[in-house]
């Protein structure tokens, strides 16, 4: 039987993609040579949010700001969380991903997929015979390539979440969001973390600052360089990492969170015709098709910005416009993805969030900027949480007021980022912002309080 869609896959891409084939009214397999469901519910979102919450009930016990309640944080028992996180991945692997795909109708076929020829895909060496195909295998921890690397029993960000106790010391190559989120994870659960990279590299510089100083407060040492070659630290039997300028940082352990490579060995993709770049991400234009025009390809192995809600998004678009000429196909115009607005967060505490352009990607693209900083001191509900660690960046076009993006360091900042897309989404200017309802003690009101420094920077009453 011919199917309308193969999906090589199982993880937001790909249940994204045969979602929609199906409500088109298409026939849809996935194929998935190792555990179901993909990155984020196995060894990405999920896991490492629950670990994340764990570690957070712990420093705060141990450094709330009040102190007319006493409360304690002792010993860490990691083997439990470990398993209390690998239970409820157990739990959603079935019911977001099993159970799904048998409510809406298509098979999960386990089994290695690769490509013969640029119109055939086999399985553990059968055909499966398709009208078209969906490439989204999704991304691994990279392996930076240093010099000394192999010779020490390096972790990533997976295998660091297996550990059944807390390392004494940890030492973390990568300072981007994974390696912020895994080095104040574990400080939090009482390990001493030296950090090596540019702290939030994405970030806007004025939040980067105030997270540095964050890390400073939880006891993270953070090395500003890029790390050399690593070595078996000679006195602490550890592991010891040397950077460009000369510095040394050793460990019990070492983490590595220098980005992410495509899943796609052993694809053949070669064989199939499709092109990958020099990274090895599958190359697709604005459809999700690749250089074989039966050939799709969506979520991280195509490089884009590396989001289960990107994932998703690329997976259903490219499985529409993989079924149009099908039989029963759309005559719609082809889907295509808008990354307007586009939300991000890092879950570190406080949580660094960011929708839209950044005040550097602005000028950029031409754009006569106008920016406010806002200091968690002047929020309300910072005030009320004593814990005013953070701030709020606002980024405006000048010439007509419009919100091009917003950025916080905030408790709850990724809630923020929910109203922060819809502002920039719908073309909201600061007035618009300024004028519009927000909800009193909430850390979401600051965005109405930061908009109505654009009027007057002079102070105003808590709630006025």
């Amino acid at each position: 039987m011919t199917v309308d869609l193969a999906v090589i896959g199982s993880g937001g891409a790909a249940m994204a993609a045969a979602i929609a084939a199906r409500r088109a009214g298409h026939t849809a397999v996935l194929v998935e040579q190792a555990t179901l469901g993909g990155t984020c519910v196995n060894v990405g979102c999920v896991p490492s949010k629950t670990l994340l919450a764990a570690a957070g009930a712990r420093h705060s016990a141990a450094s709330h700001p009040f102190p007319g309640v006493r409360t304690g944080a002792d010993g860490v028992d990691l083997e439990a969380l470990v398993a209390q996180k690998d239970e409820l991945v157990t739990r959603l692997r079935q019911t977001k991903y099993a159970d799904v795909a048998a409510a809406h109708g298509f098979e999960i076929r386990h089994g290695t997929a690769r490509f013969t020829d640029p119109d055939t895909l086999t399985v553990d060496g059968e055909d499966l015979p398709a009208r078209s195909y969906l490439v989204a295998t999704g991304a691994a921890p990279a392996d930076p390539g240093l010099p000394g690397l192999h010779g020490v029993d390096w972790l990533t960000s997976a295998t660091a979440m297996e550990l059944t106790a807390v390392p004494e010391s940890l030492v973390v190559i990568g300072a981007g969001y994974v390696g912020m989120e895994q080095a104040q994870l574990f400080a939090h659960l009482g390990a001493r973390v030296t950090l090596i990279g540019r702290l939030a590299p994405a970030a806007e510089p004025e939040l980067a600052a105030a997270l540095r100083a964050v890390f400073a407060d939880d006891g993270i040492t953070v090395l500003d360089d890029r790390a050399t070659h690593v070595e078996t630290d000679r006195d602490g039997g550890g592991v010891g990492v040397v950077t460009a300028g000369g510095q040394r940082a050793t460990g019990e352990r070492l983490l590595v969170a220098t980005g992410r490579s495509p899943r796609t060995e052993g694809l053949n993709l070669g064989a199939a015709g499709v092109k990958t770049d020099e990274r090895g991400f599958v190359v697709v234009d604005e459809t999700q098709r690749s250089s074989n025009p039966r050939v799709y390809a969506a979520g991280d192995v195509t490089g884009a910005p590396q989001y289960v809600y990107v994932a998703a998004a690329t997976g259903r678009a490219a499985a529409l416009n993989a079924t149009r000429d099908t039989p029963g196909g759309r005559d719609e115009a082809p889907a295509t993805v808008d990354y307007t607005g586009l939300p991000t967060v890092v879950f570190t505490r406080p949580q660094l969030g960011s929708a839209g352009l950044t005040e550097a990607q602005a000028l950029d693209a031409g754009y006569r900027c106008e920016c406010r900083v806002l200091d968690l001191a002047d929020v309300p509900r910072a005030l009320a949480n004593h814990d005013t660690r953070g701030a709020l960046k606002l980024v405006t076009d000048a010439a007509t007021g419009r919100v091009l993006g917003v950025h916080a360091l905030a408790e709850g900042a990724g809630e923020i980022m929910l109203a922060a897309t819809y502002a920039i989404t719908a073309g909201m200017t600061v007035d618009d912002l300024a004028d519009t309802w927000a909800p009193y003690l909430t850390m979401a009101e600051s965005l109405r309080i930061l908009a109505g420094q654009f009027r007057d920077q002079m102070p105003t009453s808590c709630c006025a």
